[in-house]
């Protein structure tokens, strides 16, 4: 099947190329951003396989329906950029990959939590310019502490079952329980009375209207002072404004992030020849309990090739009629 390929990096070519080999796809590489510029680059494929800040809004869906498009192969699990109301209007399938390395997620999230209490990053800085104070770098332990765990789906279990091996409490919030999170011992809590006890809140619920914001000033006035906030799900989820006066205050004691609100046209880029324009994201950088990771969660070789595996087996299962109802949205 002939197949634009949007937002492809060297990494992207690599695992795809490689998985291809099975398929036998065309696949043609673009390395623009999907959006109304630039979907004309997609015209006349029946298939578009694009990443998690490509734009397909119902304009763009409608231009690409015009020109033959009939698919649009997701390399992502989440799909809050696709208007699906649209595409199920258009008659567009839409296929996604569910699930392709919680456990690298949710190690990645660990990972943040470490270095954040550690000060890893600052004693590493440190060390290569030959200072090896101590002064400033005090921790604490996990064991013991409570983690709080918003989504519990297949990373939020990932997460659930490595913290409950640091010895720690886990409080969840979900709208459904996952009861192999029961099983570990893992206690279901309204989301109030997670940011009331929790010393760790770790995010991991999809994007929708729902959970756009979640964590907002309010939810920020009912934690912990000096709580420690991990977002590796989705950007969206925490109103990045807030996120500045909840430093300020010490009410957000640390904060890790490997998705950011207005992470369209930052992330994924080298930029640093560049001036910053976004305003809260330079603000954020200049926390010394701040740490910010460039969308890298997910970003490891079984994940790689886990999520090109299955998104041209998606595609290659749609030209053949048998698509499995499990990848498709909608």
């Amino acid at each position: 099947m002939q197949v634009a390929v949007f937002s492809t990096k060297s990494y992207d070519r690599q695992f795809l190329t490689h998985a291809n080999q099975k398929y036998r796809h065309q696949l043609n590489f673009l390395e623009p951003h999907l959006t109304k510029d630039t979907c004309k680059l997609g015209f006349c494929f029946p298939a578009i396989c694009v990443f998690v800040n490509d734009i397909l809004d119902g304009q763009v869906l409608g231009l690409l329906s015009e020109h033959g498009t009939r698919l649009i192969a997701l390399r992502c699990a989440g799909f809050n950029n696709v208007d699906m109301s649209a595409a199920k209007q258009l008659g567009i399938t839409v296929a996604r990959v569910p699930a392709y390395s919680p456990h690298g997620v949710a190690e990645h999230a660990v990972a943040l939590m470490l270095a954040l209490n550690r000060k890893i990053y600052r004693a590493y800085n440190r060390v290569h310019d030959g200072n090896f104070s101590l002064e400033g770098l005090l921790g604490f332990e996990l064991h013991g502490k409570t983690v709080g765990i918003m989504g519990t789906g297949k990373i939020g279990l990932a997460l659930a079952r490595i913290m409950r091996g640091f010895g720690m409490e886990v409080l969840a919030y979900d709208t459904r329980p996952n009861p192999e999170c029961e099983s570990l011992g893992v206690r279901y809590v309204p989301k109030d009375e997670l940011y009331a006890y929790s010393d760790i809140i770790s995010l991991h619920l999809p994007l929708m209207r729902e959970t756009y914001r979640i964590i907002n000033k309010e939810a920020l006035d009912s934690m912990k002072t000096g709580v420690m906030l991990i977002n590796t799900s989705r950007g969206g989820l925490i109103h990045s404004s807030c996120l500045i006066d909840g430093l300020k205050s010490g009410k957000i004691g640390y904060l890790g992030l490997d998705v950011y609100e207005e992470e369209e046209g930052l992330f994924f880029e080298d930029l640093s020849g560049q001036v910053i324009l976004d305003d809260i994201f330079a603000r954020l950088l200049s926390f010394p309990n701040v740490l910010i990771t460039s969308h890298q969660a997910f970003f490891t070789d079984t994940a790689l090739e886990n999520i090109a595996g299955t998104t041209l087996s998606n595609i290659f299962d749609f030209e053949s009629g048998k698509i499995n109802p499990q990848n498709v949205v909608g």
